[in-house]
């Protein structure tokens, strides 16, 4: 990714820290993918999902050999919860020994999901400045000044026919001071390297997608419900492969564990916010989702099979072995087992009185009692 220093970089002519250290470089890769030959900007948003996977991966891998580990302890973690019932402090500390026990870190998989975020905030501005249009903006009194004067220098123009969308020049002046109230209004070479300035606004549209539009919310592949929602078929696919990789990675249910239940509703929730995800932002942020889901499903496939994904609905298919058996308490050797074995071994037993009786069989009667003490049997007369 191109290394971003400040403004006046390799033809940079606006830069905004801190977030532009952060932005620019993830922007500028997006419109190199797309200046290549032969590339337009659906195959440029899917070789820089997979560059940014890639590029991630280490993390990533750290994250999933992490929950194959912490699926493996689930007996044991069962075993902590139902020993310690009811006591949630003793079952929090046993917990948190058994993970330092087996080199666990719980909170290995928090840093890959802050990184995705930003990426995510980046690319979804990245489609929005791309595409040169801005919808559904209204000048009020505090921009009303500073939008005037964004006009006057033909940077922005009113688009014919479509009430409240405007039109972003490709390139412009690039430091005036009005950018401080509308960033969205930034052209876009003021931006860009010298090697990827554009002549032109970026074609959003994509033939091989039936002319969709990656700037604008799904209407090609969507299906129209209610209150003008449409439900997307990129948004179905991004939601079936969000079910498959959280559903591989998630603990069996387990009744006697309070988390389960929640874990199993984020299982089905996240799914379906994909789905309305789908009906608001924009094509080309669901296509990224798409893609990098299942570069994920892969990578989990890769490092821990197919994990607890099946049964699903109650369906195992013939093709999918069980999921492997986790640590059982059985299993685990007990330290004091262990220290009771060894001490009885290195001890010698202690030596035997022989008993006068041995020669009579296994069960000896006593011997002869003194006159006197030998007990009366049978009924009193």
């Amino acid at each position: 990714m191109t290394p971003i220093i400040g403004a006046g970089f390799l033809g940079i002519e606006h830069f905004t820290p801190p977030w532009d250290v952060f932005f620019l470089p993830l922007f500028n890769l997006l419109v190199f993918l797309y200046r290549i030959p032969f590339f337009d900007f659906a195959l440029a948003i899917i070789i820089f999902t997979i560059v940014i996977r890639t590029v991630l991966a280490p993390l990533f891998v750290r994250q999933i050999r992490s929950q194959k580990e912490m699926q493996r302890m689930q007996p044991l973690i069962r075993e902590v919860q139902r020993k310690h019932k009811g006591n949630r402090q003793k079952v929090s500390e046993e917990t948190m020994a058994l993970y330092k026990e087996h080199g666990v870190n719980p909170a290995a998989g928090c840093l890959p999901v802050i990184l995705q975020l930003p990426i995510l905030f980046a690319l979804y501005q990245a489609l929005i400045r791309a595409s040169g249009v801005i919808q559904g903006f209204r000048p009020d009194s505090g921009n009303q000044a500073a939008f005037d004067t964004l006009q006057a220098a033909n940077v922005v123009e009113a688009v014919a026919g479509q009430e409240n969308t405007f039109r972003v020049a490709f390139e412009g002046a690039c430091n005036l001071p009005e950018y401080s109230q509308l960033p969205q209004f930034l052209p876009l070479n003021c931006q860009l390297i010298d090697p990827i300035k554009l002549n032109d606004h970026v074609n959003t549209s994509v033939g091989w997608l039936l002319g969709l539009d990656l700037a604008q919310i799904d209407h090609v592949f969507a299906l129209p419900l209610f209150g003008g929602f449409a439900l997307s078929l990129l948004a179905v696919i991004a939601a079936v492969l969000q079910f498959v990789q959280v559903k591989m990675t998630s603990p069996r249910p387990n009744s006697e564990d309070p988390t389960s239940s929640m874990t199993s509703t984020m299982t089905y929730t996240f799914p379906l916010l994909t789905i309305i995800w789908g009906g608001i932002f924009p094509s080309g942020l669901i296509l990224y989702w798409i893609v990098y889901t299942a570069y994920l499903v892969v990578q989990q496939f890769l490092i821990m099979g197919w994990g607890n994904l099946f049964p699903i609905f109650g369906w195992q298919p013939r093709w999918a072995p069980s999921p492997e058996a986790g640590i059982t308490p059985a299993s685990r050797p007990k330290r004091t087992d262990i220290d009771a074995a060894s001490t009885e071994e290195s001890l010698p037993a202690p030596p035997r009185a022989p008993s006068p009786n041995a020669a009579r069989g296994n069960n000896p009667r006593p011997g002869s009692r003194p006159k006197g003490s030998a007990k009366r049997r049978g009924r009193k007369r």
